[in-house]
């Protein structure tokens, strides 16, 4: 006799099916749905993993995370690490004001003094002037004058 390793309830396997046939599905949530519903037929951890590209391992962590904490597993959860940066808002401005005149005193801007006016505006708290440059070259907008003395954006 078999093992059966998940027993879905007749609600999820009815959503995990409704889900795979649609095409819009991310790998991993694909392949993870694609387990459970294989894993509640009977078949092993190593055939599903065999099925499915995954080591056995992998799925039977799958099997115990759907056994924690239901189907809400299929979908990932968010990562720690570094908090995205600027917002499109926030690159905007700071291409608006690198078009912008610069401040009395200056011919230019220079990309220290664009992170230093953007922290005095307080558009951010902080940047450096490498981020600047790093924002106004994915702008393609460069500092520097043309032939007929306008600056390039």
């Amino acid at each position: 006799m078999k093992k059966q390793h998940v027993q879905l309830t007749d609600t999820d396997q009815d959503y995990l099916r409704k889900l795979l046939s649609k095409g819009t599905l991310s790998a991993k949530k694909q392949k993870r749905g694609q387990a459970l519903l294989e894993l509640n037929k009977g078949a092993s951890y190593k055939g599903v993993s065999n099925l499915i590209d995954v080591t056995a391992v992998t799925i039977s962590i799958w099997a115990k995370k759907y056994k924690e904490n239901g189907l809400t597993f299929l979908e990932d959860k968010p990562r720690t690490g570094r908090p995205v940066g600027l917002s499109g808002t926030d690159r905007a401005k700071i291409t608006a004001i690198a078009c912008s005149e610069p401040p009395k005193g200056y011919a230019r801007w220079s990309l220290r003094l664009l992170a230093d006016k953007l922290v005095e505006l307080e558009i951010v708290e902080s940047i450096s002037f490498k981020q600047v440059g790093l924002v106004l070259k994915k702008m393609n907008c460069s500092l520097t004058e043309s032939d007929n003395g306008v600056f390039e954006k």
